[in-house]
């Protein structure tokens, strides 16, 4: 450390508060900027077609002469899944452990990237970056993937802490194990402000182990006859190796379905955090066809991907649409993915179209299933071994901050020390005391689409949702350039807003609207403005349309002019 006495410290975030993802938090050192985290957010349903959704970088842009590093916790896509974006625009360095890297560059590979040009550097649990009067370590958290780390940014007036998502579940695999040696030594230094996660600040007791998990998976799998298909998210490798565990100690090979998966898996595995104990065990299956049907008796298939896609897997096969599984009578399938905000309506569906096929269906009991988040008893444990001087209770919606400022204050702080904040509000610390809260910085969400970013407008989702309810209508005439008459239709076509057949009527005016319209703008002949024209009948027929079936369509237009 220099001469500095004294820090100025800015604390905000660009997604993650208030919303589940996106996770992208700020933290300014004397105009030092510390990015921690860049993470995308899966779209809910009103967001229609959308791929995901990542934070606005404008003022990372606007200040990109300012920005030491990106600090990775954890490789879940909530946490690193906007990175490949911010890299490409501003190309700073990257800090995260190995598995955390691993996971960046094979993403940026999958965009066709060369990664050879990005400054991605792993860290470990133990390291400490020193950055002039700053310096960075961490410390080794409990989470569902393994190389999770807490990251602490210690300046002359104390240390930050981000503790990213964790639990403190004791019965796991040292890859996962918390080091309360380091968080001890951070506590000594003493702690100006605390971002702890807040996703399941709301639950009583401490998110606990899922011995009774293995236990129901293992009774499945010995009184099974036939293929065990089990659905599970791709994002908890934890879960993934018990499985494969299991599946071992019942002489039972693996296969697992889902390509991002497959990569996944491939890369843990070389890696080492991922391990078959027999070799072989990991089957790759060939395509259905009429001498293969993959329906192997000592089988245990792995539906797997983010989100939804477990379930979209389950009804690809229940319909027999998948390539690799066709589910059958004989198959056994155990649920073991429970619906996440969002998804429970897919969830439902999914089991019941599952239950058609005649297979034996196990749906595991969610509390069979924690997920590997803080609960209240959690967040109290990591609040008395740092006590920190401020709380600022991150990741997670509005609901769940403010439960874990309630148990801040059952712990005796001063709700003037805990401190509830939206994306883009700024809280500023002088001195090792709060000064300042304020809100400062623009914040939006930047929409992806294919290999669109950012470039879907409001309007453009507007007509989604339109297309969605309400339909379209689309009319196609062919005009004379100089009779200025139609020689060609209207032809006019509904989709998804009426059935033509049984209400010609409503087809007919349509048309007649089309036809006077022409004629009455024919009057202007060569002045005739076929702009004019089209928004004059697009009015016209909305109103209509509206009169007739309370429904406002997209109305589209196409006049030929030949």
């Amino acid at each position: 450390m220099n001469n500095i006495k004294h820090s100025k410290i800015k604390i905000f975030a660009l997604g993650g508060l208030g919303e589940n993802g996106k996770n992208m938090y700020v933290v300014e050192v004397n105009e030092k900027i510390f990015i921690l985290d860049a993470g995308l957010k899966y779209p809910g349903e009103d967001l229609l077609g959308v791929d995901a959704v990542i934070p606005d970088f404008k003022y990372l842009f606007e200040n990109k002469n300012r920005i030491v590093g990106l600090f990775l916790t954890h490789a879940h896509e909530e946490h690193i899944g906007a990175v490949p974006n911010l890299i490409k625009s501003v190309n700073i360095p990257v800090y995260g452990t190995r598995l955390t890297i691993a996971l960046v560059e094979d993403a940026l590979r999958d965009d066709g990237d060369n990664i050879e040009k990005y400054q991605l550097k792993i860290i470990k649990h133990t390291n400490v970056l020193t950055f002039n009067d700053v310096q960075i370590s961490f410390f080794s958290t409990t989470h569902s993937i393994p190389d999770s780390v807490g990251i602490c940014i210690n300046t002359t007036d104390g240390a930050i802490v981000y503790t990213s998502d964790y639990t403190f579940e004791q019965n796991v695999d040292k890859r996962y194990q918390t080091s309360y040696d380091l968080i001890s030594d951070i506590s000594k230094k003493g702690v100006l402000a605390l971002l702890s996660e807040s996703l399941s600040a709301d639950k009583v007791g401490h998110t606990t182990g899922e011995g009774r998990f293995v236990y129901e998976l293992s009774e499945a799998i010995s009184k099974a006859p036939g293929r065990i298909i089990v659905s599970v998210f791709s994002s908890d490798l934890q879960r993934i190796q018990k499985i494969i565990n299991v599946a071992n100690e019942h002489n039972r090979k693996i296969a697992i379905i889902g390509r991002k998966m497959q990569r996944i898996v491939d890369i843990a595995v070389k890696m080492g955090y991922l391990k078959f104990p027999t070799q072989g065990m990991l089957m790759n299956l060939k395509f259905i066809d009429e001498s293969n049907d993959n329906n192997l008796p000592n089988l245990v298939v792995l539906a797997t991907g983010v989100r939804q896609e477990p379930f979209d897997a389950m009804i690809r096969m229940s319909r027999k649409l998948d390539r690799l599984i066709h589910i059958e009578a004989t198959d056994t399938i155990l649920i073991a993915s429970p619906p996440i905000a969002g998804t429970e309506i897919k969830a439902a569906r999914t089991i019941d179209i599952v239950y058609r096929t005649g297979a034996k269906v196990i749906t595991i009991n969610k509390n069979l299933l924690p997920s590997s988040h803080a609960s209240a008893e959690d967040i109290k444990l990591m609040i008395n071994l740092l006590k920190p001087k401020y709380i600022i209770p991150v990741i997670g919606e509005y609901r769940h901050q403010y439960a874990q400022a309630k148990i801040a204050e059952q712990m005796g702080y001063d709700s003037e020390n805990i401190i509830l904040l939206n994306n883009g509000m700024i809280v500023e610390f002088e001195q090792g005391d709060l000064v300042n809260i304020s809100n400062e910085i623009d914040v939006d969400q930047i929409l992806v689409d294919g290999l669109s970013v950012g470039e879907m407008s409001n309007v453009v989702l507007k007509d989604r949702v339109l297309l969605s309810q309400d339909g379209i209508i689309l009319a196609i005439a062919t005009l004379d350039v100089k009779s200025k008459k139609i020689i060609a239709g209207p032809e006019v076509v509904s989709r998804g807003f009426i059935y033509v057949k049984d209400n010609e009527e409503i087809i007919n005016t349509v048309q007649k609207i089309l036809i006077d319209s022409v004629k009455e703008n024919a009057k202007y002949g060569r002045n005739m403005d076929i702009i004019k024209m089209k928004n004059d009948m697009r009015e016209k027929i909305g109103k209509y349309l509206y009169k007739e079936t309370k429904r406002k369509p997209i109305i589209m237009l196409v006049i030929n002019e030949l």
